[in-house]
């Protein structure tokens, strides 16, 4: 290894997902990790695997362990990126649940100290947000999505972000800092 990567995660949110794939194909040393509900979105936006694996390299939950999680203990990953992360996968990790790859990478790096970026669906009490097809809709996140985001808010080593364009200038600014 030469330089440490970015490890990015994709959950079961479909919330701007083409447009944080569309940043994360532009960064180079850039590792994707995709749950198994991410992966169904991701063929509900009509978004190829092979077309992503052709940029960069692609890991799925397919493991009861998750083993890439030990690329953190030595150093391969220097950011680890949520984006987007579903309702679901924000309380497991306020909870300290990590029971799948991305909760397993999310938990991991805490315990390593690599910074964290998260972008979760449930960032205000109403959100515009895009379905299949590119329609535009209003969701209202349940106040128990709300207040798990504000907890992750809290985590050392984690920041949230509120929409696609901070959390380019959140992970630039990490970048910046290498």
């Amino acid at each position: 290894m030469d330089k440490p990567r970015l490890a990015w995660a994709i959950t079961g949110s479909g919330h701007y997902i083409e447009e944080c794939l569309d940043y994360l194909l532009t960064l180079d040393s850039a590792d994707l990790y995709i749950s198994q509900a991410g992966e169904e979105v991701l063929k509900m936006y009509g978004i190829k695997l092979d077309d992503i694996r052709q940029k960069m390299p692609v890991y799925r939950d397919k493991a009861a362990s998750a083993p890439p999680v030990g690329l953190f203990y030595q150093g391969y990953y220097h950011s680890f990126v949520m984006a987007p992360a579903t309702s679901n996968t924000v309380a497991k990790c306020v909870l300290g649940i990590s029971d799948s790859l991305v909760t397993n990478l999310f938990a991991q790096a805490g315990k390593c100290r690599v910074p964290s970026i998260v972008y979760p669906c449930d960032t205000a009490p109403e959100i515009e947000t895009t379905a299949p097809g590119k329609k535009k809709f209003m969701v209202y996140p349940r106040a128990v999505d709300l207040e798990a985001t504000n907890k992750l808010r809290e985590f050392t080593h984690t920041t949230v972000v509120d929409n696609v364009q901070e959390l380019i200038v959140v992970v630039q600014n990490r970048l910046s800092m290498l």
